[in-house]
């Protein structure tokens, strides 16, 4: 299987616009730009209705048939008016994909669902590629765990899997244009931000140079996953993930908890190291989702001992990042806070183990905020429970103020 850019030839080109030239009769009917295309927004949303739902039919033939009296799953989806947004939404999509993306024969460069993958993140449709995005954690996770954990009878072809996440690293490093992520760090000498002068002069020393942090450095090409770029590249898909983790599937961002928890190893003693008391996080499968274990069983990675793998900085940072999200960010579901609280005490216990200094700080602040924000809704609940429970119908309450009647003379 190839996978390589769509892009026109200049005998197709000339073609299509000698097509173009000639005379039609319903050119009238639709406005057109200078382009050719059309400005009708009704023919625009069609079109693209259209084209999602014959992108979620050809998915539909990718996936194993459904029992006999039992309904496809994605013909519901396709037959909404956001097919797309849908497809992104459904858990049993969701489960239908994953088995298959986590079966031993998976990943290769026959297989058809990374070519259908592939080929929709390079779609101009944003709800598309968020679909393709909300899978990234389970490739990254089969993959990575193929590549260090290969089968001894059995050599594994993984360009499949190197094809999608090369397309994502493809796109984020041509939308940075070869620069650095940076930031700037405040002058410490300072006492505070404020502090700062409004109009900063020049200082003396000319060897002075502002501090400047470099979040990830320039992106250079990459026509294939070399062994040395391969953190690099995967965790340039995480982030790609992390950007749009706001619009990601609970069972996505679920499953991405359980296999960072996984790389973290066992628990042991340094897991509640930093809690007053050991935590028993007890994480019950959601009812309607398949159950992780079974997943990771069905990709060979349900052994905790073999799914540890190397966690390069580079790979780390975005991982870190998601599970900040995971624990911290609005709206987000108890089961999904209380995987990711598993998943980076599971992380520092093994930075601690592997004295990572980077890694030591970044899981241990996450594991203290964490812990203040449990801390706080705890206080909350306590005090709000209190008030409710000590107020009765001989509570005084407060004064009204009186009245003020205006009466005309």
């Amino acid at each position: 299987m190839e996978f390589n850019l769509r892009a026109g030839s200049p005998s197709s080109s000339t073609a299509s616009s000698d097509r173009h030239r000639l005379p039609n009769n319903n050119s009238s009917l639709q406005p057109s730009n200078g382009n050719g295309n059309s400005t009708d927004p009704m023919h625009s949303w069609w079109e693209s209705i259209s084209k999602a739902r014959s992108r979620i039919q050809l998915l539909s033939s990718l996936l194993p048939s459904a029992a006999a009296g039992d309904e496809d799953p994605l013909d519901s989806v396709a037959d909404t008016d956001r097919p797309a947004r849908a497809l992104l939404l459904s858990p049993v999509a969701y489960n239908s994909i994953s088995a298959v993306l986590s079966s031993p024969s998976s990943g290769s460069g026959g297989d058809p669902l990374c070519q259908w993958l592939y080929d929709t993140y390079l779609s101009d449709d944003p709800d598309l590629r968020l679909v393709v995005l909300s899978y990234i954690p389970l490739i990254s996770a089969v993959y990575l765990h193929r590549t260090h954990y290969p089968p001894s009878d059995n050599p594994v072809f993984l360009a499949g899997f190197e094809a999608v996440l090369l397309a994502l690293y493809s796109s984020e490093a041509k939308s940075r244009n070869g620069k650095a992520l940076s930031v700037s760090i405040p002058d410490l000498s300072q006492p505070s931000l404020y502090h700062y002068p409004r109009n900063p002069m020049k200082p003396s020393d000319p060897h002075h140079k502002p501090l400047i942090g470099i979040l990830s450095p320039p992106l250079e090409p990459q026509a294939a996953v070399k062994s040395t770029k391969r953190a690099t590249i995967v965790g340039i898909a995480l982030d790609c993930f992390y950007k749009q983790i706001s619009q990601m599937p609970k069972c996505s961002k679920l499953d991405f908890c359980k296999f960072a928890a996984a790389w973290g190893g066992h628990d042991c003693p340094c897991t509640s190291e930093l809690d007053q008391q050991p935590v028993d996080f007890a994480v019950e499968p959601a009812d309607k989702t398949k159950s992780i274990a079974e997943r990771l069983e069905n990709s060979s990675i349900s052994d905790e001992d073999s799914s540890r793998i190397p966690l390069p900085w580079e790979l780390l940072q975005p991982v870190l990042r998601i599970l900040g999200h995971c624990l911290l960010g609005p709206s987000i579901e108890e089961e999904v806070k209380t995987a990711a609280s598993i998943a980076v005490r599971r992380l520092y216990a093994r930075a601690s183990h592997d004295l990572a200094a980077q890694a030591i700080i970044a899981t241990r602040s996450l594991i203290r905020l964490d812990k203040a924000a449990r801390d706080a809704l705890a206080a909350t609940s306590s005090n709000g429970s209190g008030s409710g429970a000590g107020s009765n119908a001989t509570t005084p309450s407060k004064a009204k103020k009186p009245e003020v009647l205006l009466v005309s003379k």
